[in-house]
């Protein structure tokens, strides 16, 4: 850091340790001296960090952030409660929207992976949430409900956002080492023989330890790999010069949403864009 003209900020600076909960049990440091040449400070070792407004604990379960999430949705809900007679339908939409599924897409994609009793508590903030608007009861069944304000699930929004993140990798709209995390198939000469490459899916990647399955690296070619064949081998450049006779060009947003569709049809939740 001298080297580099920087300066580590001993008041700013946290530092966690990742892993299991066996592992983290037989650590028994609880601060760690930071030396350099011109000054010498001392980092506390902490259990959760915020990092861009996402609470990450040390054992990557994200109890913590959607605890906060489904704490700050609930509080939006029971303000909007409380004045909701004198909202349109449309004006008590767009503020949920604004306050309440903002905050459940908001860096979602990295909630893949974690256990189910985590989703439902997330779940439950939309469940509410739909039936402020939609006007239903607490004892009506949420799946109509859903249905009827084109809105996915939590655990199919965030597939959703996965399958748009591969597809902008695909087609060269992020940066190069997010693009390289997704290799098809057909690119890898020990496979250009097999029958899988001709239908577009991506190489997945072999994972150690339990903790690395949600990654990106792995969890997004076989998010990709779980849609429709026909779907992930349908070139965008024909897509435009379909739609070109049509109205504006797709977008990626549109063809991820469109794959999202086709793989949950049977749901009767569809997304809207």
């Amino acid at each position: 850091m001298y080297q580099m003209c920087l300066k580590l900020n001993a008041e700013k600076t946290q530092l966690m340790w990742l892993g299991s909960r066996h592992q983290l049990a037989k650590l028994i440091v609880s601060q760690l001296p930071l030396a350099t040449a011109t000054s010498s400070s001392t980092v506390d070792i902490v259990s959760t960090a915020n990092d861009l407004g996402v609470i990450m604990d040390c054992q990557l379960t994200m109890a913590t952030h959607i605890s906060s999430v489904c704490r700050a949705g609930f509080f939006q809900l029971r303000q909007l409660r409380s004045v909701r007679r004198s909202l349109t339908t449309e004006a008590t939409r767009a503020l949920v929207q604004a306050f309440i599924s903002c905050r459940l897409d908001y860096c979602n994609s990295l909630l893949a992976g974690i256990a189910d009793v985590y989703l439902q508590r997330l779940q439950s903030v939309q469940n509410a949430a739909a039936r402020l608007v939609a006007g239903a009861h607490h004892h009506d069944h949420i799946t109509p409900v859903l249905v009827s304000l084109h809105w996915l699930p939590v655990s199919q929004r965030i597939i959703y956002k996965t399958a748009v993140l591969v597809w902008k990798c695909l087609h060269d709209a992020v940066p190069r080492y997010l693009a390289d995390l997704c290799v098809p198939a057909h690119s890898v000469h020990c496979r250009q023989q097999l029958r899988s490459t001709a239908s577009g899916t991506l190489l997945v990647p072999r994972a150690r330890t339990a903790t690395g399955q949600p990654s990106f690296a792995i969890n997004g070619p076989r998010t990709w790999n779980s849609l429709p064949a026909d779907l992930r081998t349908l070139r965008y450049d024909s897509m435009l010069l379909q739609a070109s006779s049509e109205g504006p060009p797709v977008s990626a947003v549109v063809y991820a949403a469109a794959c999202m569709w086709a793989q949950h049809r049977s749901s009767g939740a569809i997304v809207t864009v």
